[in-house]
């Protein structure tokens, strides 16, 4: 195996396997809420895939599915009408519905969204919101502090990773979850909208952009030190798409420099003559885990 061969068995090894299962579980929460909600049995209308499932980002091994439902508008002045705290009464609501299809699922409300936990280690946080007069972005609840509403815009998001990726033949997309994969691998304190906003801007004007698996090696080695060289001040970057903050969760420039300085060595390792494949390989491991192919 060549480098070129590394690097599709890595991303390939990064794919989510479960698909099938996650889709079914989506589709019976989407329906369960229709019927509830909207007085239709489709497993399809109203809700969203968000987070990095919506952006094809995740990787095999992920927690966490966002999706949101949508509700209809008289859901909201219910509620927003409601004495006390009515968005924690949403919340019970929407718990309340998808109890009758996941009777023995240990299902709760949790500040923000409905948590839907499988036995295999994914939860689905299941977000009911509103879609505003812009018909892109929600209104969704906040029961902490008494009751509140916010906006979240996930469908812009969405849509710049897609055209961003279409633009760099798949390469951005693929950043996104090897990126994911040195972020479980070294525990690095970054959430993973920040891993995707920053390959984002890091990629738009890079110049192996559009380059095959051949050129992963330096996109990976080249990427460290971008991130490495981000402003440890800032406090906040603008998403894809919708230029939401986000927030950083802690200094990840340290851990960046350093597998910078491993990927050195193992391009070094790659270039030597004659060629040290199996040193190379290790340190790519070193930086990846195990997906990487020993």
């Amino acid at each position: 195996m060549g480098l070129a061969d590394w690097f599709t068995s890595f991303c390939g090894n990064l794919l989510v396997q479960d698909g099938g299962t996650i889709s079914t579980r989506y589709k019976a929460i989407t329906r369960r809420l229709n019927t509830d909600f909207w007085i239709t049995t489709s497993d399809t209308a109203h809700s969203l895939y968000v987070g990095s499932y919506g952006r094809n980002t995740a990787i095999q091994g992920f927690s966490d599915l966002d999706m949101v439902m949508e509700l209809p508008n008289s859901v909201y002045h219910q509620y927003n009408a409601h004495a006390g705290n009515g968005q924690s009464a949403l919340l019970q609501a929407v718990k309340t519905s998808i109890e009758k299809t996941y009777s023995t699922t240990s299902v709760r409300a949790d500040g923000q969204v409905i948590l839907v936990p499988f036995d295999d280690g994914i939860t689905f946080e299941v977000v009911p919101g509103f879609l505003n007069k812009d018909n892109t972005s929600y209104t969704f609840p906040d029961a902490t502090s008494g009751g509140r509403w916010k906006t979240t815009n996930p469908r812009p998001e969405i849509e710049a990773i897609r055209t961003r990726n279409n633009d760099c033949n798949g390469n951005l997309v693929r950043l996104c979850r090897m990126m994911r994969s040195w972020k479980n691998k070294w525990d690095v304190p970054i959430g993973g909208l920040l891993v995707d906003t920053l390959a984002f801007q890091f990629i738009e004007t890079y110049g192996f952009r559009e380059k095959s698996y051949f050129y992963y090696d330096y996109m990976c080695r080249d990427f460290f030190k971008w991130m490495a060289d981000q402003n440890e001040q800032q406090e906040f970057w603008r998403a894809p798409g919708s230029g939401q903050y986000v927030y950083g969760k802690g200094l990840f420039q340290y851990k960046a420099k350093r597998c910078f300085n491993i990927s050195l060595e193992a391009i070094a390792h790659e270039t030597a003559a004659p060629k040290q494949e199996w040193s190379a390989k290790q340190k790519w491991r070193d930086i990846f885990g195990t997906a990487f192919p020993d």
